[in-house]
């Protein structure tokens, strides 16, 4: 089974930044989907951004777009999640997932089609 750590959640203030890393247990992610996803209380879990571990295509939420960049280094095994100009509306628990590589990462990117999950980690925006 596939383990997913996350880390780097934490307090900052609205305008500030935190680095979000996802780190997993196998050998390697090639021809992985991983994502990031959020659930804020109250809230369904939605999608934050997504990118294939081969190519390195990406795909974003509209609310996070040229705020976030989502980005791989295989020879770690880890994803990481860069988050510029956080709002507090950002405020959630963040979950990284992966999944192999299905048809697009566009299609793929949606919390049902993952399998193996992390085990959150806390961000909170706020003055």
């Amino acid at each position: 089974q596939l383990q997913l750590v996350e880390s780097g959640g934490g307090l900052v203030q609205p305008g500030g930044s935190l680095r979000l890393s996802c780190a997993a247990s196998i050998f390697t992610l090639d021809d992985y989907a991983v994502g990031w996803f959020r659930q804020a209380p109250g809230k369904e879990r939605e999608k934050v951004s997504c990118i294939t571990t081969s190519t390195g295509s990406t795909n974003y939420a509209d609310s996070v777009k040229g705020r976030f960049t989502i980005s791989r280094d295989n020879a770690k095994n880890t994803v990481y999640l860069q988050m510029n100009n956080l709002k507090a509306e950002d405020t959630a628990v963040y979950y990284c997932a992966a999944e192999f590589m299905g048809p697009t990462i566009e299609a793929m990117c949606v919390p049902m089609f993952f399998g193996s999950w992390g085990q959150g980690t806390q961000v909170t925006v706020s003055s």
